[in-house]
């Protein structure tokens, strides 16, 4: 089920001028250790002016939907899609900023720049990703990581290890960092589930590093 976009009250909360859209410091990213050589960082409301960043997302990014095959059929893809390689003109300034403050701030710790975009947009509680690792490049042979910017209303995004067990739910939104790093990509999945409860729509937008999907 789908509900409008509720905008976040605190929503530009350090902003420099009303509907500016901007980053805060990576400094207080809360690391928490998933297994050997696995961890997620979280940084609630990193970007600030996220429900704005979301509304012109929306509108102006040339949203496409992706048809893939599935056991004996092909299906569409629960949800709407666009990448953007390092190369091409990307659909807003921030997503720049962001990715050159997320590799200076872990170009250390990963040993390379983050380079491409990839924007997923979840129109609604129908919307969803099943299981799985970004395994399809490197990340299937290297500790990577994937950093993860959510703008519009929250959803939940699952994490458990490959194989099944116990899954972390974070709840991501309106500006909300999670940085997935070392081998979780190998060693654990994410899922963002369907949901029958009304839920507004949100847009994930994922950094990763060249040769990663």
């Amino acid at each position: 089920m789908s509900a409008p976009l509720q905008r976040s009250l605190f929503d530009g909360v350090g902003a420099a001028e009303p509907g500016e859209i901007t980053i805060g410091p990576l400094t207080a990213a809360r690391r928490t250790g998933l297994s050997a050589h696995a961890w997620v960082d979280l940084l609630p409301g990193w970007l600030h002016g996220a429900d704005e960043l979301f509304e012109r997302l929306a509108v102006e990014v040339p949203w496409r939907t992706d048809r893939r095959p599935m056991y004996d059929r092909v299906v569409t893809v629960p949800r709407l899609l666009r990448s953007y390689a390092a190369d091409e003109p990307w659909p807003h300034p921030v997503l720049r900023r962001a990715c050159t403050a997320l590799s200076d701030h872990y170009g250390p710790e990963l040993g390379e720049p983050f380079q491409t975009a990839g924007l997923c947009y979840y129109r609604d509680g129908a919307d969803s990703v099943a299981w799985h690792g970004d395994t399809l490049g490197r990340g299937a042979t290297h500790d990577t990581m994937v950093a993860i910017v959510s703008v519009g209303a929250p959803r939940a995004l699952l994490l458990r290890p490959r194989g099944g067990g116990a899954s972390l739910r974070y709840q991501l939104g309106h500006g909300d960092l999670l940085v997935m790093g070392g081998a979780c990509q190998r060693t654990w999945q994410h899922a963002v589930p369907k949901t029958r409860r009304p839920v507004g729509p949100r847009i994930s937008i994922q950094f990763r590093p060249r040769g990663v999907h």
